[in-house]
C-alpha cells in the first residue's frame, strides 16, 4: 500500500492487489480499510474478476460507498471507496 496524490489537496491510500486471487483481495480491503479513517478514500488496483461482484458487496455489507469501480484495460480493475463512519 502507499499514498496516492490526486491533485493537490487530495491524497488517498493505495491498494494494490494485482495478480491475487480469491479471497486474498477482499481480506488486504478489509485489513486496509480498518487502518483509515471514516471518510478517508481508498484505490484498489486488481486482476481477479471476481473483484467485480466482491468489492461491491464487501463495500456494501461493510458500510462503505464505492465511488467507482471499472476494467481499465482487459483484465485490469479499479476501484475507489469512501470509509463509512
Amino acid at each position: 500500500t502507499a499514498q496516492l496524490a490526486l491533485g493537490d489537496a487530495l491524497a488517498v491510500a493505495l491498494l494494490d492487489a494485482r495478480g491475487l486471487r480469491c479471497p486474498e483481495p477482499v481480506m488486504m480491503l478489509h485489513k486496509k480499510v480498518r487502518e483509515l479513517a471514516a471518510g478517508d478514500e481508498l484505490v484498489i488496483w486488481a486482476t481477479d474478476p471476481s473483484t467485480h461482484r466482491d468489492i461491491p458487496k464487501c463495500c456494501q455489507f461493510l458500510g462503505h460507498e464505492l465511488l467507482s469501480g471499472e476494467e481499465r484495460a482487459p483484465g485490469e480493475y479499479h476501484y475507489r471507496l469512501r470509509k463509512g463512519g
